[in-house]
């Protein structure tokens, strides 16, 4: 599914829908991978979906922390880890911050900036979301198996 969003609203908006039909997965953790240029909207989108779960107060990029963990008060999920996988080189860092665990949890929603660094720890089943600038203030985002959004 390709969409173009408007605003930081809007992608707040679109995360909200698509985690609305998302069931968690059996056997492991939901993985959604966030991918994009700087600015393309990854956080903003992050953003949104803990919005939807009932997560207030501020939500920032994980950049130099790697991952933030929230327990929503709403929400199929016990846990959202929030994490940006920029600063890590491979599987090995991801197995350091738990990743086995983490992955392997069926309560748990994993939201992850960046998958390209540590490409080979992602699962077949992660549902993959790539954004981009248009122009302005629209982006474009594509969704790769998952469900699809209407806004």
């Amino acid at each position: 599914a390709r969409m173009n969003i408007q605003g930081e609203d809007g992608m707040e908006r679109a995360a909200a829908a698509f985690v609305e039909s998302l069931q968690p997965h059996p056997s492991g953790a939901t993985i959604v991978t966030l991918s994009g240029e700087l600015g393309a909207g990854k956080t903003t989108f992050a953003r949104g979906v803990l919005r939807r779960f009932g997560v207030e107060g501020s939500v920032t990029s994980p950049t130099f922390v790697i991952m933030k963990i929230y327990e929503p008060p709403r929400g199929p999920w016990r846990r959202i880890v929030h994490m940006d996988a920029y600063r890590l080189k491979g599987k090995h860092h991801l197995e350091i911050l738990g990743w086995n665990e983490m992955s392997t949890d069926p309560k748990t929603l994993i939201l992850m900036e960046w998958p390209e660094m540590v490409e080979e720890a992602v699962p077949e089943n992660a549902l993959k979301i790539v954004m981009h600038h248009s122009d302005g203030d629209t982006r474009e985002m594509v969704i790769k198996g998952g469900p699809t959004i209407t806004t």
